[in-house]
């Protein structure tokens, strides 16, 4: 048996799966407040479900960290920054508490400039006189030569062992200087909130006896163990739409052109399925208006669902962001989305008088009959979701893959079909689609999709290798991985090919997914040679490797 939980912003879903179909599914408003409550509640519910049968594997997607971004309600962190020379040092203010130091080492790993221990430890003074007990250490090239970040660490942790430190190497390894400085940044300042979380969750499996494999979604639509995550957060952020577009996927399992839309009760998740495959932001994601490291798919959320409010302003028929509650047909005290579309459509949802009745209640007296204030709600709820559509429709035409589509198809990308998932998805996605001029298709089980796509979702993991034979060194994007290589002009792409193999197979081990390093793909291979007067001394090689987000072995489909 497989079990995968979601936190939504307004309800936590939860699937009991036995490989071919869902044998039950839950559904428990979420208490922001308490996510781990409610996670447990929904799991409780599916244990007893299960009947004792044996848990080989249990997903949790959860907006916790998102949640700490977003209300910026993370640690207190300050920034030790060590930029080397180039641009003026303003522009890696990008956050408060910011220190920049002497040394740097250059895009090959050398040193270029050796760290002031006593600058190092008068900023640690400064940032303890500040009461703040995290700090990210953050190099640009560190990535080729983590010593100095190391060294930083160091003496940092002998003036004040309380210290939580997290280094830009062993946090994303990636070049790009500015989005290593805020993904540092954002996992230091989650980190121990989010390690209180797994030790909650660790203890609680624990009492009920549950001894399995525990993953956690990531924003890239695959999983890490729940032990892995405790060291990257940050990896966890934007798990909801993670969720939607696997559940999107799996629940259709064809090779469409598709926009998924997930309508909850809060929000409405947009993502892009080209060909059937979930189309990546190829900047990362974005946390706060900042690009990170964090592999994460293209998506969007804008602020409206099936709980959102209606009023009447002065005539003005609007359509709130902000949810107070169910819908009037689930026993709620305000009229919202759901009850017009309840209306309009004679849907059946819950109590339907319900709908009706707080509806006539909000036009009384406002010279609105009931025909207007549907086709007003409708039309805004639609143009919203197509403005936003459109607008990313603008910003899917920058990435790779959908201008790589539009070449090898040779004719303008297009939709072929809506795929509707979330409680109110089958009320509103119909109608849109209509409007759209496209197929529409609310699937089975759309109700709780994002919880069986985190249920089925596979282990993911990428690395990149960059080889630079003349100084013999190799460093690896993962874990501040890095060491040496043999002397001489030998070495081609195809060692650098097999080194980063072996690395994401060594790496894929210690996560227990094993399994899927077979399944690895080569996405980068370049090749430099280093050229000195009229000889070459040596080269570099860049390679990245990755097992790529999919579904576990064992899923073929939900029976139908």
């Amino acid at each position: 048996m497989l079990i995968g939980i979601d936190v939504g912003g307004t309800f936590t879903d939860g699937v009991l799966f036995d490989g071919q179909a869902v044998v039950t599914s839950v559904k428990q408003p979420t208490d922001q407040q308490n996510l781990k409550t409610t996670l447990l509640k929904v799991l409780d519910d599916l244990l007893t479900a299960s009947a004792g049968a044996k848990i080989h594997r249990i997903v949790f997607s959860t907006t916790l960290v998102t949640n700490l971004l977003a209300t910026d309600s993370g640690d207190k962190t300050a920034l030790l920054l060590l930029p080397g020379p180039g641009l003026p040092l303003d522009t890696y203010r990008l956050f408060n508490d910011t220190f920049f130091l002497k040394g740097s080492v250059d895009f090959r790993g050398r040193e270029l400039e050796a760290i002031d221990k006593a600058e190092v430890e008068k900023a640690v003074d400064a940032i303890k006189v500040r009461g703040i007990k995290k700090i990210a250490v953050v190099g640009k090239f560190s990535n080729r030569n983590s010593s100095q970040e190391q060294e930083v660490r160091k003496i940092i942790m002998k003036r004040d062992p309380q210290m939580e430190v997290a280094i830009g190497s062993e946090t994303a390894g990636q070049l790009n200087f500015l989005r290593r400085i805020v993904t540092t940044y954002y996992s230091v300042m989650t980190q121990s909130t989010w390690e209180d979380f797994a030790s909650e969750i660790e203890k609680a499996l624990a009492e009920r006896g549950i001894q399995t494999q525990v993953d956690i979604l990531k924003a890239d639509g695959g999983t890490m163990p729940l032990q892995i995550s405790r060291s990257k957060p940050c990896e966890t952020v934007f798990t909801g739409p993670a969720a939607s577009t696997m559940g999107g996927k799996a629940l259709t399992m064809n090779p469409k052109n598709s926009v998924v839309l997930d309508i909850g009760g809060t929000t409405v998740d947009i993502s892009l399925l080209i060909g059937g495959h979930p189309l990546y932001a190829s900047k990362g994601a974005t946390i706060q208006g900042h690009y990170t490291h964090i592999n994460a798919f293209s998506v969007r959320s804008i602020p409206m669902g099936g709980d959102s409010p209606i009023s009447i302003d002065q005539g003005n028929i609007n359509v709130l962001s902000r949810r107070r509650g169910a819908a009037a047909c689930f026993g709620g005290d305000y009229p919202t989305v759901t009850d017009v579309f309840n209306q309009k459509y004679q849907l059946g949802i819950g109590v339907a008088l319900q709908s009706s009745q707080k509806l006539a209640e909000l036009i009384k007296g406002t010279g609105i009959d009931m025909e207007t204030l549907c086709r007003a709600v409708e039309d805004t709820v639609f143009n919203r979701i197509q403005e936003a559509i459109q607008e990313m429709f603008m910003e899917w035409e920058n990435e790779p893959a959908y201008r790589v589509w539009e070449v090898v198809h040779g004719r303008k990308f297009d939709v072929e079909e809506l795929i509707g998932i979330g409680a109110a998805s089958a009320a509103i996605v119909p109608g849109l689609a209509g409007r759209m001029q496209v197929e529409c298709r609310i699937p089975k089980y759309a109700a709780v999709a994002n919880a069986l796509g985190a249920c089925v979702a596979r282990p993911t993991l990428a690395l990149q290798v960059h080889i630079d034979t003349q100084n013999k060194v190799f460093a690896i994007d993962q874990d501040g991985l890095s060491g040496s290589i043999p002397a001489g002009r030998s070495f081609q792409m195809k060692d650098a090919k097999e080194l980063a193999q072996h690395h994401l197979v060594e790496i894929a081990k210690s996560r227990g997914m094993e399994q899927y390093a077979g399944e690895a793909e080569f996405y980068l291979e370049e090749q430099f040679n280093v050229i000195r007067g009229w000889d070459t001394v040596g080269k570099i090689f860049d390679v990245g490797v990755q097992i790529s987000p999919g579904f576990i072995e064992e899923y073929q489909g939900v029976s139908r």
